[in-house]
């Protein structure tokens, strides 16, 4: 580990605080902050790794992922997760002035977001993402951006998804626009979600909430997240 940065599979993750993860982002690019289950996706997933190698800036989202690098590269890092850093972003009081478009899954989870974004009295516009295959490369939702011009975006569909459109709008719009990707994290803050907080966070237990809550969905990403481990060998 080098000025807190480490370097795991080409990807570039910061150990940083809020305010310098937030000062580099505000320069454009992409932030990503991918799951132990995505990562251990690296070597099938290509184009998922490809856009993980060319984020901005990638959070350390994973307290397993965390527990691995201390035990196998003997890094003493701090777990700085996509909740905890979109909770941080959007307590910030610069959103009466600032503008955010939010790329959300469907229609119910764009009600939910809208209805939290005015509550907190923030600007944003939303626009339901398609479901996205093999082309990412959105012209609809690209003429919306050059339209209403937002100064941040906000992704919210799934992993493995997200990073990938990230990708695409960071090389139309040449990085201007810093891009959070962040998924299901806002569904913490809106109750949409599993009721996680930041005790539960800090305790690395935020996978054991979402499995109760939602046991049919997070039990195979359990699964594939215990494979993480083959990469460190």
């Amino acid at each position: 580990m080098k000025n807190n940065t480490i370097i795991f599979c080409s990807i570039k993750f910061y150990n940083y605080t809020f305010k310098k993860i937030n000062l580099i982002l505000n320069k454009g690019g992409y932030l990503v902050a991918p799951a132990a289950s995505s990562l251990s996706t690296l070597k099938k997933n290509k184009k998922y790794y490809l856009a993980l190698k060319k984020s901005k800036i990638a959070i350390l989202d994973s307290g397993y992922f965390c527990i691995l690098l201390r035990i196998f590269k003997k890094h003493k890092i701090t777990k700085y997760s996509g909740y905890l850093f979109l909770k941080d972003f959007l307590s910030k009081n610069i959103f009466t002035q600032k503008l955010i478009l939010s790329i959300d899954p469907n229609l119910n989870e764009k009600k939910l977001n809208q209805h939290f974004y005015r509550s907190r009295n923030i600007k944003s516009f939303s626009y339901v993402a398609p479901f996205y295959k093999y082309n990412f490369r959105d012209l609809r939702l690209f003429n919306l951006i050059k339209l209403k011009k937002p100064d941040y975006i906000l992704i919210n569909i799934a992993g493995e998804k997200q990073e990938i459109l990230a990708m695409e709008i960071n090389q139309y719009f040449r990085s201007k626009i810093p891009i959070i990707c962040t998924g299901a994290a806002i569904g913490f803050l809106t109750g949409n979600q599993a009721p996680i907080n930041d005790t539960l966070d800090k305790f690395y237990l935020g996978w054991l909430t979402r499995l109760f809550h939602n046991p049919k969905v997070h039990l195979k990403r359990v699964f594939l997240s215990v494979s993480l481990i083959k990469l460190f060998f």
